[in-house]
């Protein structure tokens, strides 16, 4: 079924088929395990490489934590591009399943670093494979969901990485009182998303529209390597659809002005957003209290904060339109960053801002499932979102780098987390440049 074939009369979701639903549940398990392994890096970096590093190195974690994250972002950046393109050429089922078995692979063997080196060598693995998923699965939701539901869609399926954050949160709650070798448990439980390629194999369909796009690709192929004169359209068809993606001046002006949206969105994560459990952590010491206690807490209460604002923000961008959302949540970001870390130093108090806090700044992040499908054709949709989402962390990944720098230097969190805060006025400015698309159907 095609998004023009949904009914417009009744409730969204009663119009929803099996397969469409289907699709659905498989974008958000997907993007739920690449949740729960990201989330996972974040509240075990410290405890891992203070066992894989000498007592001497330990004052510098901050920083070795930053450079580890960098890292897999880096690689996340690069399997991203890889896998938006295979979407284009050999599918959106496919390239999902693909992704996922080398994401779990990757995580498993993460367990068994022996050195802080080893564990980024890894760790830059798992991010080329996680990197794979996202565009897949907001490739094929976006062209298998009515046009009218489709934020509806991808706000539901982006709560997939905020409550993948919150079962890695709630997990290492538990596991963390398992010893030394508890971080290791953690990665160890990450091959299981492994099984979840049974039942996609089975249960979704591949997209109908790249079914249809991708035999008039072969086709034009066939008659220029024939020598045939070809039209406009099918010209475009037979280009690398990297460099499809700047050919066109529209599209590129377009693409231009996204890779700085993202670049916002993902500086705003993983520069100041992914150093809020150990901020809190450092308050509770202080307190006398349990640092990796109080880190899950804030972890939790972080990621119940993003699920709302994911789930939020695709059912507001349905109702009031892509743009005006979209600057809300960004302002809202940058006024909410000095509020967190300056504030107060009462950890129930923190916790609450913390959830305020990310209902902005990670609920943004359903910008890019909902609008950015919506700006790009069909023939370069995968490739075009691969993009959007994964070229800005070629620069995001020293947002981390920085940040943990900053953090040495300055002898706490606030100041870095404000310097890095001032990249959403980058983002509010850029948003103005974009057309608005509510309600349309996706460009053939």
């Amino acid at each position: 079924m095609t998004t023009t074939a949904i009914a417009a009369d009744g409730p969204w979701y009663k119009a929803l088929s099996r397969s469409q639903w289907n699709a659905l549940i498989a974008s958000n398990l997907g993007w739920l395990f690449d949740g729960f392994e990201t989330y996972a890096l974040i509240l075990t970096a410290g405890v891992a490489l203070r066992q894989l590093l000498a007592p001497a190195q330990y004052p510098q974690i901050p920083s070795y934590i930053g450079f580890v994250i960098a890292i897999t972002l880096l690689g996340w950046g690069i399997g991203g591009l890889l896998g938006g393109i295979l979407a284009d050429y050999i599918g959106r089922k496919r390239t999902m399943v693909i992704a996922i078995i080398a994401y779990s692979i990757a995580t498993g063997a993460s367990a068994f670093s022996f050195d802080w080196i080893s564990f980024v060598a890894l760790r830059f693995t798992v991010g080329v494979a996680i990197g794979s998923e996202w565009a897949t699965g907001s490739s094929m939701l976006a062209e298998l969901w009515p046009d009218r539901a489709r934020g509806k869609g991808a706000g539901i399926m982006q709560c997939g990485l905020g409550l993948g954050f919150f079962l890695a949160s709630f997990t290492w709650l538990f596991l963390s009182q398992a010893g030394p070798d508890a971080w290791r448990y953690m990665y160890a439980l990450g091959v299981l998303p492994a099984l979840l390629t049974l039942w996609i194999r089975r249960a979704i369909p591949e997209s109908k529209i790249w079914e249809a796009t991708n035999q008039k690709r072969r086709a034009a192929i066939e008659q220029k390597r024939s020598g045939a004169a070809l039209g406009e359209g099918a010209e475009k068809l037979t280009r690398f659809t990297l460099f499809d993606l700047f050919t066109d001046a529209t599209l590129r002006k377009r693409t231009i002005v996204v890779f700085l949206m993202s670049l916002t969105t993902t500086v705003g994560f993983w520069g100041i957003s992914t150093w809020v459990p150990p901020f809190i952590g450092s308050l509770a010491v202080k307190e006398g209290f349990n640092a990796a206690q109080w880190a899950s807490y804030a972890g939790m209460a972080y990621t119940v904060g993003s699920v709302l604002g994911y789930l939020s923000m695709g059912f507001l961008m349905d109702a009031f339109g892509r743009k005006v959302v979209t600057i809300t949540f960004m302002v809202i970001a940058l006024l909410m960053t000095p509020v967190l870390f300056f504030v107060t130093t009462d950890l129930k108090l923190l916790l609450l801002l913390a959830t305020v806090n990310a209902f902005f700044s990670n609920g943004q992040y359903t910008w890019m499932p909902v609008w950015l499908p919506e700006l790009y054709p069909t023939r370069m949709r995968a490739t075009a979102l691969a993009f959007a989402f994964n070229a800005p962390r070629f620069i995001a990944f020293l947002g981390p780098l920085l940040a943990g720098t900053m953090i040495t230097e300055f002898g706490g969190f606030g100041r870095a987390a404000m310097v890095l805060a001032s990249i959403y006025v980058v983002g509010i400015i850029a948003t103005l440049f974009l057309p608005e698309t509510k309600g349309n159907p996706l460009p053939a």
